[in-house]
């Protein structure tokens, strides 16, 4: 069995070669097509082994991955963008479905590093090479709706997912998107398939979520109901999307409808890590209500299902010191500062915690590290501000 990696780039160069080195001795051959690069991409690239092929931008990421597609030669084909690198703990489950000889495609879980929101979400970026799998859609490409017909046409294949996180993705960090250039960039396109499918899910999930966090509310909701209205109960990966984009929206106006509609995406069969966000948002919408025996169930649920992530043991320290369970939130603080140490609310919301508890020494230790991270991250502004609160009731060390 061979699996080659396919990726297409422009202006890589300061990323590309994280993400090839990242297959480094799992993928057998990597193919990279780059659609107009001028700084070192393609040098990058071949330095690092790969076979690098050029196209003019097509004008949207269907053709050039079927472009990129044409090149490669493996069993199986392994789809990366440059801000994205295959995990270490994930070769070994991948190696052991793709050995099985039913599969077509393997969904992976892909880890969204520093999202706001949802932190995991599922890609179809792993399949065998098959003359009827191609690339479809102008905006975020997929190659699902090929991979359905083809399911039809052959029945004997089958779909599996990845148990375990197997990408992890640093394109929608918070600081890659401040500038709103990949909104702006990806709109006409959204626009675009709108208008060749008006009700399709995953587009109205997209552009609508996009219109909410614009201001366009209205028209944001309208997309998100039409594209509810026409979402089957088997597209159930479209459905979390919109029920969580739609909650979202919904719940300062109308917190019922929210709680309903999280209640609905948790009820979804799908792998656990995706429908995070849909369980802490609900765990905060009960507290709000009053339910903090419902909340620390649900953020408790989020532990257990994602231990490795911070986000969930910050919530769980929100919501167990809004219980007055003060021993548990320091607990969870504790372990979302472990596991993300550069959080600096992290570590402000444990200061509080310990100077409630009454250890002043710890307290004074973890508002200075929350300060000096604050520094480091170019949040002056709220570090200052945080000097000022802490240090109105304990005292803290010098600044400089």
């Amino acid at each position: 069995m061979t699996l080659s990696l396919s990726m297409i780039v422009r202006n890589e160069a300061g990323r590309l070669a994280a993400s090839l080195e990242s297959v480094r001795g799992f993928a057998t051959e990597l193919v990279v097509l780059d659609t107009g690069s001028s700084d070192d991409t393609m040098a990058i690239a071949e330095r690092c082994g790969a076979v690098v092929h050029q196209m003019a931008w097509p004008g949207d990421f269907a053709p050039a991955r079927n472009e990129a597609l044409r090149h490669v030669r493996g069993d199986w084909v392994l789809v990366l963008d440059a801000d994205e690198q295959l995990l270490p703990e994930a070769r070994e489950p991948l190696r052991e479905l793709m050995a099985r000889p039913e599969l077509l495609l393997i969904n992976l879980l892909r880890f969204e590093r520093g999202a706001r929101q949802s932190p995991y979400s599922n890609v179809s970026r792993l399949f065998r090479r098959h003359p009827g799998i191609h690339w479809s859609r102008a905006y975020h490409a997929q190659v699902d709706d090929s991979v359905t017909a083809l399911l039809q046409r052959e029945p004997h294949w089958r779909v599996a997912d990845c148990p375990v996180p197997a990408l992890v993705h640093d394109g929608y960090r918070p600081e890659l998107l401040a500038t709103g250039a990949k909104a702006s960039r990806l709109r006409a396109a959204m626009e675009a398939e709108l208008a060749r499918r008006p009700g399709d899910p995953y587009t109205c999930a997209k552009l609508g979520a996009l219109e909410v966090s614009e201001g366009n509310r209205e028209r944001g909701l309208a997309l998100l109901e039409r594209g509810l209205a026409g979402c089957s109960d088997s597209a159930a990966p479209e459905r979390l999307e919109l029920l969580q984009h739609l909650a979202l929206a919904l719940s300062d106006q109308d917190p019922q409808r929210g709680i309903a509609l999280y209640r609905e995406a948790l009820a979804l069969p799908l792998a656990p890590r995706l429908s995070l966000a849909a369980r802490l948002n609900l765990a905060q919408l009960l507290l709000a209500g009053g339910d903090g025996e419902g909340a620390g169930a649900l953020v408790a649920e989020a532990c257990a299902v994602a231990p490795e992530l911070a986000l969930v043991w910050f919530h769980r320290g929100a919501v167990e010191r809004q219980r007055g369970r003060l021993a548990e939130a320091i607990s969870a603080y504790r372990e979302a500062v472990a596991l993300d140490p550069a959080a600096a609310e992290a570590h402000q919301n444990l200061a509080v915690c310990l100077l409630l508890g009454g250890d002043i020494h710890g307290a004074r230790g973890g508002f200075g590290r929350a300060i000096a991270l604050l520094h480091d991250q170019g949040r002056s502004e709220e570090a200052e501000a945080l000097r000022g609160q802490a240090g109105s009731v304990v005292k803290l060390e010098p600044a400089g």
